[in-house]
């Protein structure tokens, strides 16, 4: 575990509270081994503090911070470990759970402190001079161990707003007995940018404590409350990597990041680090289970995503026209989305994000124009379907569709007992390279085997396929006149083992739209290794 002579600049800090705020949303359940590992993706971003969680609250927590001493190499990073004051009536230097912060071996504390008058009535059960002794005592005795420590003064801005003089006399009392930061919490992330930054700078101007900010999303407004905090002179920001936390969550680093990097020209991250921001968003996003936010400012998929004709064309002219920062600057990518609002710009800059430049032939961007069009009023979306987007416009440029194999038929028989039992058994007839191939293939739904048994089909003439998997399945029933007759719309997304892509296909039925994108997929998978349909 680092001794932090590699941190940033001590004048602001990025602290990282993922492993405790973060891993109390719901659907998040950290083992330590995946808690290590957040720990290394954010010092690798360059974060300044990472909460690592409770030591000796539960077992979890205590074994983290003993492994992270023997296996965690921070380069940028110092671990803190999250606590509470002394109890009441009781002794700093006696109290087992201060005992059990200096035992995790942590260079700095957080102390959770309360700030609401009748939180501390009511809750600690105590008396409000008692509370602020408890603040005082456990401040001194942990920076006598040679600790920093911050103290998150708990539902302050509720408890400002009801008792004023009380919430400043917390924040006096942690600030006198040695507080390195004051961190004003909005627990109930009820606050509004406004108010933060007025309070902010009373404070500041009251206390003369360094502060900090720590802000709920409950009312949408995370990130703009911990910026307006900056604005009134917070020098000190608490986030989650994608705003995860409990309830609707935290304020998001990764925007919070970008705004003082790029927007407020702060340098927060090491030299290098903004560029990897993307990467280590994802990458979270994977250790934790849950499927990235696609809208997600800066890192999200579609964040630099441009669908509108009118956007294309000013795009073509000038990126920065329609986009508020240069996408590689956070490690992501511009995208330019096919659909039925495309307009010759939108096609030309695809196609050459493709790597097809249409700009000479206005002719076949037309053309190009005219089928995404016509074939969107049938119920495609290429938006999400890049590689049938690009099969189609090959059809276009080399003006014949590229096959591999030709369709004679296909037909799939489903079979179910009373007693549940069921089979699937698909076959398909099709020519490829001269030959006439008949091919069958049983599987766990009509589709897996109408897959199954195109491969069986294909995979001794064209080997390549052996790589070909398919990783994912989504229908979607389109509105129609018919009910179950309506028309069905598959996307299928396909890998190789060295990269992704989707397909899709519309057709009056399930098995008959999922035929439209597998041929596809075949087809694309095909392409890209290498293989011309002349082979």
């Amino acid at each position: 575990m680092t001794d932090g002579s590699a941190r940033p600049d001590d004048s602001f800090h990025v602290f990282d509270t993922t492993l405790r705020d973060g891993a109390q949303r719901e659907g998040i359940n950290l083992t330590v081994a995946d808690k290590l590992t957040i720990a290394r993706y954010l010092d690798d971003f360059g974060v300044g503090y990472i909460e690592g969680g409770w030591p000796g609250a539960n077992p979890r927590d205590t074994e983290f911070f003993a492994r992270a001493r023997a296996e965690l190499d921070l380069k940028h990073a110092q671990l803190v470990a999250f606590g509470a004051t002394r109890r009441a009536g009781g002794s700093a230097a006696d109290d087992p759970q201060l005992a059990a912060l200096l035992d995790s071996g942590a260079p700095v504390v957080t102390l959770v402190a309360k700030s609401h008058d009748r939180h501390v009535e009511l809750a600690l059960r105590t008396t409000l001079a008692e509370n602020l002794e408890m603040v005082r005592d456990s401040v001194s005795h942990l920076k006598a161990q040679g600790r920093r420590v911050f103290i998150d003064c708990e539902h302050f801005f509720d408890g400002y707003r009801a008792n004023r003089d009380y919430a400043l006399d917390v924040v006096r009392a942690a600030h006198q007995a040695g507080a390195d930061v004051v961190v004003l919490c909005d627990t109930n992330g009820g606050m509004l940018p406004g108010s933060v930054r007025e309070i902010v700078a009373d404070v500041l101007a009251a206390t003369g404590a360094r502060l900090g900010i720590h802000a709920q999303d409950d009312t949408g407004c995370a990130v703009a409350n911990t910026l307006a905090a900056v604005d009134a002179g917070a020098t000190h920001v608490q986030c989650t990597a994608n705003g995860y936390g409990e309830r609707v969550g935290n304020a998001n680093l990764f925007p919070v990041v970008g705004a003082l990097e790029i927007k407020y020209d702060r340098r927060v991250l090491p030299p290098g680090k903004l560029a990897e921001m993307t990467r280590i968003s994802h990458a979270i996003a994977e250790v934790v289970n849950l499927t990235p936010s696609t809208h997600q400012p800066y890192v999200g998929f579609s964040a630099f995503a441009h669908k509108a004709g009118l956007h294309a064309s000013a795009i073509k002219v000038d990126p920065d026209l329609y986009q508020h920062i240069d996408p590689e600057l956070v490690g992501n990518t511009m995208r330019m989305l096919v659909s039925d609002m495309a307009g010759r710009a939108s096609i030309e800059l695809k196609g050459r994000e493709l790597g097809y430049d249409l700009s000479s032939d206005r002719a076949l961007a037309g053309r190009v124009v005219a089928r995404v069009k016509e074939q969107e009023l049938q119920g495609y979306t290429y938006e999400a379907a890049d590689a049938s987007f690009e099969l189609l416009l090959r059809d276009e440029v080399f003006g014949r569709p590229s096959e591999f194999f030709t369709l004679e038929s296909w037909r799939t028989i489903s079979e179910q007992t009373p007693d549940g039992a069921g089979a699937n058994e698909a076959t398909v007839k099709l020519w490829a390279k001269g030959e006439r191939m008949i091919a069958t293939g049983e599987g766990n739904g009509p589709v897996d085997a109408l897959d199954k048994a195109l491969r069986a089909a294909l995979e001794r003439i064209y080997p390549q396929l052996a790589h070909l998997e398919l990783a994912d399945y989504k229908v979607r029933i389109l509105e129609g006149q018919h009910g179950t007759g309506s028309r069905t719309r598959v996307l299928i997304e396909s890998t190789d083992g060295t990269g992704s892509w989707s397909t899709v296909g519309v057709a009056d039925n399930v098995v008959a739209a999922s035929w439209v994108a597998l041929q596809d997929a075949y087809t694309y998978s095909l392409l890209k290794a290498g293989v011309t349909p002349e082979d």
